[in-house]
């Protein structure tokens, strides 16, 4: 038999690889024991599967390797969210000062009470169209100012708000933080959306957690969170940064990152692309209007350079013979207009010539009139010693009327008054 161990005191301390292999040989008496739980986490590196057991009804949960030798024997399938039963030893590993369940056997026993509500959850979502791909918004093309949900100090508050700032350095935000795991988890990123959905300055919210294994990213698939997430108003960003598992959250959000890095570099364009974009934009612009401008440069210059616009004189030219022929003809037509004016000019001077009472007096005829004036016309108006007056070609002559003479047929006028009435 080995001798007791001394009692260990503050003179007598034992030393940390004492109190080690006396954890180890304690733990190594409980043997292999049987199981049952939920797997909450698996995942494979080296052919080995490194995961976490969680009880089906209590807040508890151990960690779990499964050498490669081991795993070849498991059934197939076996993953995250599956409801097991396990043969396990408790190993503690003494360097390290860890615990870890060693697994010989597992069998699957069914699906997960856990994956399964989520499950249920999830087709009682879909059904309400609330995954609806018609329903997500579009996000702004450059939000003023960005809501984030985030735990306090954390590497996905610093990831996003350094990534976005360094894309659009003007960019603000609304920071509320919120237990991102744990029983507070649910109610205080619940509160943090409503709060900021609320906020009429907020652009966009995004809530964000680096990453973290399935149990830790429960909350994000509690009916509760998710309601809120579906109804608010801003378009919100889930960047809970975890490929392997979507939370339900990822699914009604406007948009899925797959991390904070990821969400910040979706929500702000970059800067310097937006400037590189602009740039491309004028440069396009004033290709096309300098070409356009050449275009119609070259234009003027061919329209210039026909001969009918080459020099002026060639209308002059062109029109001198045509010029000369109207002028002759002008001139032609205007000498016989005036010949014909001079040949009826004096037609007619020779028309009021012949009727002229001067040229019937040139031939030998008198004009007699009485003292008044009065025209004789006939010798029966005349008595004898009225005074006459007689209009010759030249000149005028006083006269006395005598006895009135026989007509060419002999007979003598019968006296009448000056209106033709007999004497």
């Amino acid at each position: 038999m080995t001798d007791a161990p001394a009692p260990s005191s503050a003179d007598a301390p034992w030393p940390v690889g004492q109190l080690s292999a006396k954890l180890k040989d304690y733990i190594d008496r409980l043997g292999q024991v049987w199981v049952d739980g939920e797997i909450a986490q698996w995942g494979v590196s080296g052919g080995n599967v490194y995961g976490k057991l969680k009880d089906v009804s209590q807040d508890a949960t151990v960690s779990f390797v499964i050498w490669s030798s081991v795993r070849a024997t498991l059934p197939d399938g076996l993953g995250q969210g599956d409801r097991v039963t396990a043969l396990v030893k408790a190993n503690w590993w003494v360097k390290g000062g860890t615990l870890t369940m060693q697994v010989s056997q597992m069998r699957r026993v069914g699906l997960g009470d856990l994956l399964e509500r989520l499950e249920r959850l999830r087709a009682t979502l879909a059904a309400e169209g609330l995954f609806s791909p018609e329903r997500k918004r579009p996000l702004p093309f450059l939000p003023q100012c960005i809501g984030l949900v985030t735990g306090k100090d954390s590497d996905a508050e610093k990831d996003v708000i350094r990534n976005a700032q360094l894309r659009w350095p003007s960019v603000r935000f609304r920071v509320v933080h919120a237990a991102v795991q744990g029983d507070k988890a649910v109610a205080e990123v619940t509160a943090g959306i409503r709060q900021l959905d609320a906020d009429p300055e907020v652009d966009v919210i995004i809530v964000a957690r680096g990453g973290g294994d399935f149990q830790n990213l429960l909350p994000f698939s509690d009916e509760s969170l998710v309601r809120a997430a579906a109804a608010c108003e801003t378009p919100l960003v889930s960047a809970i940064g975890h490929e392997n598992d979507r939370p339900l959250l990822d699914e009604v959000a406007d948009l899925r990152a797959s991390t904070p890095t990821d969400a910040a570099k979706r929500v702000v364009p970059d800067v310097s692309d937006e400037l590189a974009r602009v740039q491309q934009v004028r440069s396009r612009m004033l290709t096309r209007v300098t070409g356009a401008i050449s275009t119609e440069v070259e234009r003027i210059a061919a329209i210039r350079s026909r001969p009918a616009l080459a020099s002026s004189a060639w209308i002059v030219d062109t029109r001198a013979d045509e010029l000369t022929r109207g002028v002759a003809r002008g001139v032609e037509l205007t000498s016989r207009l005036l010949e014909r004016a001079h040949v009826d000019v004096d037609e007619r001077r020779a028309q009021l010539r012949a009727l002229s009472p001067q040229r019937t007096l040139d031939r030998g005829y008198a004009i007699a009139q009485t003292a008044t004036g009065a025209v004789i016309r006939s010798a029966a108006t005349v008595a004898s010693g009225d005074a006459l007056v007689l209009t010759l070609a030249d000149g005028r002559l006083a006269a006395r009327a005598e006895a009135p003479l026989a007509g060419p047929d002999g007979a003598t006028p019968t006296p009448t008054t000056p209106e033709g009435r007999p004497a």
